[in-house]
């Protein structure tokens, strides 16, 4: 950890719609295309591709969850900027609906159709089991 590093991170995470979160936060926990890894601060610059998973963050004793769907992140000392396709909030996730679309994709699984819609299926039921578990927190 550099000596000039400060006790926050400054986190924004936007998608092509909107700045979904800037704000000071202590941690940050996110879902890589290697692996989850958490960014303290101070941490080593770097910059990942992510994949659909559950991120969060942390003030002080509060953490706040989000559902991820692919994009980048770039980490600074003191910076961590996400670029995500898509990125919901625990609270504005509508459970019903990610349910829906998890068994939605778990029939077109099931079903053996042609490739591409089983893929689609694929993304479409890995994203919603996320959005249940991320749901979940609130």
């Amino acid at each position: 950890m550099a000596e000039t590093a400060g006790t926050k991170l400054t986190l924004e995470v936007v998608t092509p719609e909107k700045v979904v979160i800037s704000e000071e936060v202590d941690e940050v926990v996110l879902p890589g295309i290697e692996g989850e890894f958490g960014v303290l601060p101070g941490h080593i610059p770097f910059l990942t591709a992510l994949k659909v998973g559950a991120m969060y963050y942390k003030k002080g004793e509060e953490s706040e969850y989000l559902a991820l769907s692919w994009g980048y992140v770039e980490v600074a000392s003191d910076r961590v900027m996400v670029l995500a396709e898509t990125a919901e909030k625990a609270t504005e996730i509508d459970i019903k609906r990610a349910e829906d679309s998890r068994e939605a994709a778990e029939k077109i699984l099931t079903a053996g159709k042609e490739d591409t819609e089983y893929e689609k299926a694929q993304v479409r039921l890995e994203k919603s089991i996320i959005r249940v578990q991320i749901a979940g927190k609130k």
